[in-house]
């Protein structure tokens, strides 16, 4: 047996996250900002049975984090799919764009969620235009990310708690609503009319894995999670369910109260069945409960995609002028504007859904490498106990990922590739500088 230095040896960091403290950190990640948005974009292309791909897409999402669980508790001091990915295939530029995936699908999920934070939940307190009011948004998480924001387990905590009670308020209401004899509770069994219940919930399931990912990032705190090998994969399974069931009762309780054809139209469409339902609930209440989320959302994304950017081109992946970092502050506003910039340019590309579904195919790329490389790794042997996912389920993951992408449209794709192409130019300017740093100092 081959003693592995992933599995031996002290981390030089504090292992201060407790199982529980993971779960909330993952739930955290993976439950708010997106079924708030999206649930109405699911349903117009599911119809009434918005828990279908909702379980189709938990499914996929549990296939993945499989692979992620036998990884992180085998290599619990590496950090993520772009480690993974130089362990398994040893090729810098494979580990680039695994990484550059990462990054370009944050930049591209806070576009989106810019764009759900300009929609009707802030319209129950302003009348703004969407696309100005999504870019001013931007700017200012910006400025808040330049500031210099200390994230932590207890914010995190707060945030879930009230992401959790929103959605937990409007599947209550809504059991409310239906015990009174009021709504459809069989528009819950109805797809879409005029199209293929399988070709309805591939297309939704689509939409819907959107909303799962996030449990990844999760990767990246392994090192100071305490037994993590223990710990990890019940964190991970338990935070993924935990959403699932979440989100189907979300599901059911929308169209139950809302046709299809409603949720579909609105960009707050939660907040259309709050109000749906009649009650004395204060509609502003519930739209600040949304914003918070999305807001919170786009906030977390854009301080990891400026730091991985920031990461990246202090490893030399990426021009090093964006390790430029504010005197006082110690925050990289380099990337920070870039990132914000990308995501600006993105903002005035495509619609929320649009923006979700080039997310998802980014991710999908990381997804297949993570699941790729946990068989090809399965030749490294380490003496400590670890998870390990039966061999059937990263094949089958694979094989979900490239049905996902098979539901890709042309303009996702496009966008998509020229994020890439991005990141491939400056993977070769910063190839370039280094050959002829090495040249020079010859």
């Amino acid at each position: 047996m081959k003693t592995n230095v992933f599995a031996a040896g002290e981390s030089r960091l504090k292992q201060a996250i407790t199982g529980p403290a993971l779960f909330l950190f993952i739930l955290g990640d993976v439950l708010g900002a997106g079924v708030y948005a999206l649930v109405g974009k699911i349903a117009g292309e599911a119809g009434g049975a918005v828990w279908v791909p909702l379980v189709v897409a938990l499914g996929f999402a549990m296939l993945t984090a499989a692979s992620y669980a036998e990884l992180v508790t085998k290599y619990p001091k590496a950090g993520g799919a772009a480690v993974f990915a130089e362990r398994a295939f040893g090729k810098p530029l494979v580990s680039f764009l695994v990484g550059f995936c990462m990054l370009a699908a944050g930049v591209t999920s806070a576009a989106g969620l810019s764009l759900a934070f300009a929609g009707d939940y802030l319209g129950a307190f302003l009348d703004t235009p969407a696309v100005p009011t999504a870019l001013v948004f931007l700017a200012i998480v910006a400025l808040l990310n330049a500031r210099g924001i200390k994230e932590s387990l207890g914010a995190n905590t707060v945030m879930t708690v009230i992401e959790v009670s929103g959605l937990l308020f409007v599947v209550v209401l809504a059991a409310r609503f239906l015990m009174s004899g009021q709504g459809e509770p069989s528009r819950v069994l109805e797809f879409a009319p005029g199209v293929s219940p399988a070709i309805a919930v591939l297309g939704a399931a689509l939409i819907a894995f959107y909303s799962f990912v996030g449990f990844e990032v999760s990767a990246n705190v392994a090192e100071e999670v305490k037994d993590v090998r223990r710990n990890y994969p019940r964190a991970l399974f338990g935070a993924l369910l935990v959403a699932g069931l979440v989100y189907v009762g979300v599901g059911i309780a929308a169209t139950a109260i809302l046709p299809p054809a409603a949720l579909a139209e609105s960009s707050a469409p939660l907040l259309d069945v709050v109000r749906a339902t009649g009650y004395a609930v204060p509609h502003w209440l519930f739209a600040a409960v949304a914003l918070v989320a999305v807001a919170n959302g786009a906030l977390l994304t854009m301080i990891m995609s400026s730091r991985l950017a920031y990461g990246m081109a202090d490893e030399g992946l990426l021009p090093s002028v964006l390790t430029r970092v504010l005197p006082e502050r110690r925050t990289p506003w380099l990337a920070i504007v870039l990132t914000t910039l990308l995501a600006m340019i993105l903002t005035v590309t495509g619609t929320l859904t649009a923006l979700a579904e080039t997310v998802v195919l980014l991710l999908l790329f990381v997804f297949m490498s993570t699941n790729v490389a946990v068989l090809v790794l399965r030749k490294d042997k380490i003496d400590a106990p670890h998870f390990r996912t039966p061999t059937l389920l990263p094949v089958l993951a694979i094989l979900s990922c490239l049905v996902l992408l098979s539901q890709q449209g042309a303009g996702t794709w496009l966008r998509a590739g020229l994020l890439m192409a991005l990141g491939a130019l400056l993977y070769g300017i910063g190839h370039w500088r280094k050959g002829r740093a090495a040249v020079s100092v010859d």
